[in-house]
């Protein structure tokens, strides 16, 4: 049984729709690689107008690829502008978050953006399979 299959059967085991899973697992990824750009982009003295800025551009173009191919099994370069206006929204979300929370008192950039990267995966997930990779049934 190979990788793809067995996460096809626990998926279907814990009654979880295998696109889930893949988005998930491809989104471990994408997490990780925008959380260092972000990161990266803290460390190197931008504020919180532009490490989102350009760690979300970093962060759309590799994302697009990764899931259109891996996830949704689509490689059409012509969805990039929905993709990038999905991408728009959760960067102004995400700015908005940050501002909240240095308002609230928790001015830890590192720790704020942590906080935020699982509702901004739900939200990227539930607008990706309806608004950009969305399949006619």
């Amino acid at each position: 049984m190979n990788g793809k299959e067995l996460l096809k059967t626990y998926a279907a085991r814990f009654g979880v729709d295998f696109l889930f899973v893949k988005f998930v697992l491809v989104g471990i990824v994408n997490t990780i690689f925008g959380y260092l750009a972000y990161a990266f982009f803290v460390f190197v003295g931008c504020g919180d107008f532009t490490a989102p800025l350009f760690s979300t551009i970093c962060g759309v173009l590799f994302n697009f690829k990764t899931i259109g191919r891996l996830v949704f099994g689509n490689t059409s370069n012509r969805l990039i502008f929905k993709f990038f206006a999905v991408y728009l929204f959760t960067y102004a979300l995400t700015v908005v978050l940050l501002k909240i929370f240095a308002f609230a008192g928790l001015e830890n950039r590192y720790i704020s953006g942590a906080l935020i990267l699982a509702p901004m995966a739900l939200i990227s997930f539930f607008l990706n399979k309806n608004f950009v990779f969305k399949t006619e049934k």
